[in-house]
């Protein structure tokens, strides 16, 4: 007999335009909407646009953050504050990269 691998790929479809509610959010995230307000409340993500919870719009973006810190959270044990402050320096690490790479092109 021959032995198969079967790999189970997930990812998300992400519309560039189009803005999420909290509760879209949540059920994307499969997380309480209590979870998604802390990681507003630790800066993890940000709503485009509403002043209170259930007027909050987010980017589509902001699903990719919170996927993102909700697995630091499960497999590092890593509280939302952590999460945050490990996000931010990834940015970082993304824009210096970008911007050496621009040096580099630049002076080939």
């Amino acid at each position: 007999m021959n032995a198969k691998n079967i790999s189970i790929v997930s990812g998300y479809i992400l519309e560039e335009e189009s803005a999420m509610t909290l509760a879209e959010l949540c059920w994307t995230c499969q997380t309480p909407a209590e979870t998604i307000i802390r990681m507003v409340d630790h800066g993890v993500i940000s709503p485009l646009e509403g002043k209170s919870s259930r007027q909050w719009r987010f980017h589509r973006s902001a699903l990719i953050r919170a996927d993102k810190a909700l697995r630091l959270r499960r497999d590092l044990g890593i509280n939302l504050a952590g999460a945050a402050l490990v996000l931010e320096l990834l940015d970082e690490i993304d824009d210096l990269n970008g911007k050496l790479n621009q040096l580099m092109k630049s002076n080939l």
